[in-house]
């Protein structure tokens, strides 16, 4: 196969992760002569692929983790090769070529985690060995000739072997830095050889029976080692050759048997991890406190107490990571505390009783394990005011002005809001009787002022004029530059080092130009020349060019000149900008290429926008995810639908939503609104989304999949997982490319540090891509190009073409798209391959305006958002709103008129067990708190289009004469004047569950579907909720009784029942209270009702009506008793003061003090505080609000007229609460100003705790419901 392409010119690519079992291996691989390094790691091979012989430049070979048995093959005939890693395979000794140990550069070798028993025969030849790792295998002995030959080693790993004995050999190891000899019985190996290594700097000896016998005795000469791990061993104390160890840095003695500590470990000055755990301290010494650059501290499962801890622990100022789990300390030192970078902080597992207040400052503190300390208790928290209000401007004029309130008004309200001051009122008082003589004085006093400014001003001039010297200041030496950010343009190091840098323009931005480039320019380009010299006197100086290529546009021409004189500000540069042309540049500007310059045809586009017409490609993807939907691309037809799932058909101005029989909700919402975010961001909103069922989809839908499949079937794995998506950097260097792959599940690829509780799998994170940079982002059936805005211009051309052979090579399926992704522009569908990107900016109320300003910069287009959002932190508008003012009885009679005239019928139904039976008529009106109650409405709606269309026939025909008015006559016999509507309320008591609910869907909303198609509506309403239409159609008659329909009727205890209307006539209740006296109102009616035990006279019905109530209630009231209670009983209606002492007050259960007032209810207002929409918001409950709009996870503020009270939630965060009490301050100042004879005072209520004051603003006030069932 030729070599096409850019495959040629490919240095080192990494194919890691991809599926290479069967045989199969991408024959392109051939095409890449020039490539030096490659990795095959866990591809699944089996064995070395033929391919590989093409590759003679090849340097560095890695196959680890796969399923090799033998390495013979290629290997030897590549006369380059450098490195071979065949770690985690199958290998054994018969598998190893004698043959690779004659390559002459070979000095890498890794065949460790194999199945080898020997050292590699003919292994002694490789004479340049640097690097050697034969850990994990069953080698149980070192023949003495290897170590004769390879002196050279650096590196040599043998742990986790059988080895009893080393050679003597290895002294002569003088330039090894690392031995790592674990997990060997190495029992009677005395170790004599280890003062011979020099140069050694890691030594690792974890589980090799070290005891103080057989370790040397000094280890005095090795002055470079600085890592020593002995753990596992069988040591009782601290060996003393460690002692002489000066610059130790890394120190690990857990699981041993040492009981104490001496004071020599103060010598270890730069030790920074020590591992002490699982071992018998009970005491630490105090020369541990030396140690001041300790930044890991580990005693797990030791014996320690308090009095084990040294006191001057807290002079570990570097100290990061404590931990003493499972230990006996009762209390910790409080110097720990003063640690100023401790980020870790462990201690479950003691007998901790508390710990010092001083816990509180650990600001830097990440991690605090006080798990299994059963008698702890934390010291209290100090007061932190810098963070309580959340960075939010709760002023009074401050959140008018958001409110849109008016200047005038935002001005009265910062004028009044000072606190009266008596004594300064006299103060003002006084300075207004002496006002003519104070404004003498003012007078005298200012003209004063003026001399002494304008005698200023002349010396300041005077001394100005003059520079150092005598001579006279130029006009510009004067003048301040302004403080301009150059940031995004320029980077920090710029013009701080001698040498040359280019930037390209491009997209209205200087782009670096790589130095391998530097003296070639591109006709249609511009470009910026510093050029960074010292000059005599040892100072950076600069010369800066802008040049202008012939075929260049105007907008990069302007850019250039632009963007040079922002540089030279930039750089605070005394110089001039120089334009060159092409074709006739300065003799000054070929000098800094040394007159090689070369021109090139073309350039990069114009920044200005070119309108064309956008081509979509259609797709299909299948959305999966729990948490973060992801999309997963499948082909173009049906059968690629699975019932169990969601998938989105993208045909660019298109956008269907598909929802499988058996697919979730969430699912369907999720991709929705992905669907959404999608017209949005990349449609410009023009797109049109549709959300389909499976079995009504249009015939469209089916075109563009190719038909409709006779079933569609379940086809997808249960266990389904796309393959891990792979990332590769793109890197250009002199004539070569390279594709490295980012390992983005390690931490340490990040820029900043993942969070612990990130999943490796799911560190694929945006922070990672750099907009310097390009990269290829392959996720099997999609593969995106991403190009940083800072990005050279020949990288994005060859990662372009680089991504184009990539897909080839490794055969991914048909339907795989390879779609390019500008930095900024990036298309949702490569969002969601990354974790948590989105545009999004939350508001974060934990934070503070410090932590605000401390936090990282921002910049750009994200720091404009930001501040655009930091405008509304905080909607308080509805404080502010006049109170809704009630609705007049003849507005809302003719409200309730017109809509029982378009009601043409009513049935109701009430559930008895488990089915709904029919309510007799008679009952219409009367409600039982733990009944469920479903009314059927038929109204009659008028067909306007009919008519108009009537109309203009009617116009036709009296112009065509006689005819025309028979036709006319005909139609209108014919015309369907009115139509009909079926509304379904659905009642639900508050003490009722909420199995009504799910009997009602199950069965009658389905009867009722059936038989009124496409006319039906359901509205759900639960008790003192209701709609204002459904309570018209009872006529201010509208009952509910405590209990349960049947089982309530035959009591014989007295009962009360409330009539009262809350801001409309048509939202008037009468509901069953508590009898008890002290809940009567003088501007309420009453009814109460006494039973008899008699058969013929059942009892006597009383209507009180209070002396200040309304006579419309009054008569009300008495058409309710009698709607209410049948002749068997005696009806009375007593007016306030007439009650008979026999029955009435007996039957309410004696006399109490009650309310002759209800102010209140002309100033009742309910609000609710929340955050639930990203920022806090006030919102106004209307006037008919009752008990159960009393949110559990919400602040609600009452306002009574003369008390604003604060309702508090058991389920409500600290934050609502802060910034709700700031809310109700604000209210009050508003308040104040507005009814200034009418102060109000705040109050707390907690749920459970409300007093009289506060529950009588609600009717029928009772216990708080508990969840329904």
């Amino acid at each position: 196969m030729e070599a096409t392409g850019v495959l040629p010119f490919v240095r080192g690519v990494d194919l890691s992760g991809n599926d290479f079992k069967g045989g199969y291996f991408p024959e392109n691989v051939k095409a890449m002569t020039s490539l030096r390094w490659l990795k095959l790691n866990r591809t699944g091979l089996c064995y070395l692929p033929e391919e590989l012989a093409a590759l003679q430049k090849l340097e560095h070979l890695s196959v680890s983790h796969n399923n090799l048995t033998t390495l013979h093959g290629e290997l030897s005939s590549l006369p380059s090769l450098r490195a071979i890693v065949a770690r985690a395979n199958s290998l054994k000794n018969s598998g190893v070529p004698d043959d690779i140990f004659k390559l002459d550069d070979l000095s890498v070798l890794d065949l460790s985690h194999n199945q080898l028993t020997e050292c590699p025969r003919e292994l002694e030849n490789a004479k340049n060995m640097l690097v050697l790792n034969l850990s994990h295998n069953s080698i149980d002995s070192i023949p003495n000739q290897l170590f004769i030959n390879l002196t050279d080693l650096l590196y040599l790993d043998l742990s986790e072997n059988r080895l009893e004995s080393l050679p003597p050999q290895m002294r002569r190891l003088v330039h090894l830095q690392t031995l790592v000899l674990n997990g060997n019985p190495l029992l009677h190996a005395q170790l004599r050889q280890l003062p011979a290594m020099m140069a050694l700097q890691t030594l690792h000896l974890r589980n090799t029976q070290r005891t103080l016998n057989n370790l040397p005795t000094s280890l005095e000469g090795l002055n470079n080692l600085s890592d020593v791990d002995l753990s596992c061993n069988d040591l009782t104390r601290v060996p003393e050759c460690l002692y002489t160890l000066p610059n130790l840095h890394r120190l690990n003695l857990s699981s041993n048997q040492i009981e104490e500590l001496s004071l020599c470990i103060g010598q270890w000055v730069h030790l920074e991890t020590l591992n002490l755990s699982r071992n018998q301290l009970t005491s630490l010494p105090s020369a541990i406190c030396k140690l001041t650059k300790l930044k890991k501290l580990y005693l797990n499962s030791n014996k320690l107490d308090f009095d084990g801890l040294p006191s001057g622990i807290g002079k570990l100022t570097s100290l990061e990571e404590f931990m003493a789990a499972n230990n006996n300390l009762e209390l910790i030192p409080e110097s720990l505390c003063r640690c100023p970078k401790l980020r870790k902080l462990v201690l479950n597992k003691n007998r901790l009783v508390t710990l010092p207040e001083a816990i509180h400052f650990l600001t830097e503190i990440e991690v605090l394990d006080i798990r299994e300390n059963p008698n702890l208790v934390m010291p209290p928290k100090p007061a932190d005011h810098s963070a309580e209000w959340y960075n939010i401007d709760f002023s009074l004029q401050n959140q008018l002005r958001l409110a849109g309130a008016s200047p005038a008004t935002v001005a009265a309200a910062a004028a009044g809001s000072g606190s009266k001051d008596p004594l300064a009122r006299k103060m003002r008082l006084r300075r207004r009787k002496d006002s003519a003589q104070d404004v003498q004085a003012k007078q005298v006093l200012k003209g004063m002022s003026d001399v002494a400014q304008e005698k200023n001003k002349n010396q300041e001039e005077s001394i100005d004029a003059q520079a150092p010297g005598g001579k006279v200041r130029r006009w510009d030496q004067s003048l301040e530059k302004p403080r301009l950010d150059y940031s995004e343009f320029f980077t920090e190091d710029v013009g701080q080092l001698p040498g040359l840098t280019i930037w390209q323009i491009e997209n209205f931005v200087p782009v670096l130009v790589e130095e391998a480039f530097h003296g070639k320019f591109y006709e249609a380009d511009c470009y910026i020349v510093l050029k960074t010299f010292l000059d005599d006197s040892g100072s950076l100086n600069w010369e800066i060019y802008y040049w202008i290529g012939g075929e260049a546009t105007l907008d990069k021409k302007a850019c250039s000149a632009i963007h040079a004189v922002n540089l030279r500000n930039y750089l605070g540069a005394e110089c001039r900008t120089v334009r060159e042309e092409m074709g006739d540049e300065s003799e000054e500007f070929l000098q800094v290429f040394d007159s090689d310059i070369s021109y090139i045809e073309g350039g990069t586009a114009s920044g200005f926008y070119t309108v064309e017409d956008t081509h979509y490609v259609t797709r299909m993807y299948r959305v999966y995810g729990k948490k973060n939907i992801k999309l997963e691309p499948v082909p173009l037809k049906g059968s690629s639908l699975d019932p169990r799932f969601v998938f989105l058909l993208d045909q660019g101005l298109d956008i269907y939503v598909w929802r499988g029989a058996q697919a979730t909700l969430s699912s369907t919402t999720k991709a929705r609104l992905f669907a959404e975010k999608m017209n949005k961001n990349e449609r410009k909103g023009k797109a049109e989304i549709t959300l389909l069922v499976q079995g009504q989809e249009p015939p469209g839908f089916w075109d563009v999949l190719g038909g409709e499949p006779s079933e569609i079937k379940k086809h997808v794995p249960d266990d389904f997982w796309p393959p891990q998506p792979k990332l590769y950097k793109v890197g250009l260097g002199l004539g070569y490319l390279e594709l490295p792959q980012i390992n983005y599940k390690l931490s340490v690829e990040h820029k900043k540090r993942p969070k612990v509780e990130l999943m490796p799998g799911m560190r694929l994170l945006q922070s990672l891509l750099d907009t310097r940079c390009v990269y290829i982002l392959d996720c099997w059936s999609d593969v995106f190009i991403w190009l940083g805005r800072k990005s050279p211009r020949l990288v994005r051309a060859a990662a372009l073409k680089l991504g184009q052979e990539l897909c080839g090579m490794l055969h991914r399926p048909r339907h795989t798209v390879v779609s390019r992704s500008l930095e900024g522009t990036e298309a949702q569908v490569f969002k969601a391959k990354f974790k948590n990107w989105d545009d999004v900016l939350t508001v974060d109320y934990t934070r503070n305006a410090e932590a605000v300003l401390q936090g990282p910069g921002l910049s750009g287009k994200v720091k404009r958002d930001t501040e655009k959002k930091d405008q509304m932190k905080a909607d308080l508008t509805a404080l502010f709103l006049p109170r809704q003012p009630p609705m007049p009885l003849a507005e809302a009679e003719q409200l309730m008129e017109e809509w029982n005239e378009d009601l043409d019928g009513m049935e109701g139904f009430v559930l008895e067990g488990r089915k709904f039976t029919r309510l007799p008529e008679e009952e219409f009106g009367h409600f039982y708190t733990q009944d469920c109650y479903v009314f059927l409405c038929r109204y009659w709606v008028p067909v306007e289009y009919e008519e108009e269309k009537t109309e203009d026939k009617e116009g036709k025909a009296s112009a065509e004469g006689g005819e025309g008015e028979e036709a006319a006559t005909e139609a209108e016999e014919k015309q369907p004047e009115e139509d009909f509507q079926c509304i379904v309320y659905f009642w639900q008591g508050r003490e009722a569950s909420n199995m009504g609910w799910l009997t009602f869907t199950f069965s009658l909303q389905k009867k009722f579907e059936s038989l009124f198609p496409g006319k039906l509506e359901v509205v759900r309403m639960t008790q003192q909720q209701e709609n204002p239409k459904f309570l018209s159609h009872f006529k201010r008659k509208f009952i509910i009784h405590r209990g349960k329909r049947k089982v309530a009727q035959g009591t014989l205890q007295p009962t009360l029942y409330q009539i009262r209307t809350n801001g409309s006539a048509l939202c008037t209740r009468c509901i069953q209270i508590n009898t008890d006296s002290s809940l009567l109102n003088s501007e309420f009616c009453f009814i109460l009702k006494v039973p008899f035990e008699s058969e013929d006279n059942q009892g006597i019905v009383y209507a009180w009506v209070g002396r200040a109530s309304d006579p419309d209630e009054a008569k009300l009231a008495e058409d309710i008793l009698n709607t209410m209670f049948d002749a068997s009983y005696s009806k009375q209606v007593i007016n306030e003061g007439e009650e008979p002492e026999n029955f009435f007050w007996v039957g309410i259960g004696a006399q109490k003090p009650y309310d002759d007032d209800a102010e209140y209810m002309k100033h009742t207002r309910l609000f609710r505080c929340s955050n639930e929409k990203g920022y806090f918001a006030v919102t106004e409950k209307c006037s008919d609000f009752c008990q159960d709009d009393l949110a559990d996870d919400d602040i609600m503020l009452l306002d009574n007229g003369q008390e604003v009270y604060m309702w508090v939630g058991t389920q409500t965060s600290q934050v609502e609460i802060k910034l709700s009490l700031k809310a109700c301050q604000v209210y009050i100042q508003h308040t104040r100003s507005k009814e200034h004879e009418r102060p109000r005072r705040l109050r707390l209520v907690r749920k459970g705790n409300e007093q009289r004051a506060f529950t009588r603003c609600f009717h029928a006030w009772s216990t708080f419901r508990q969840a329904p069932a």
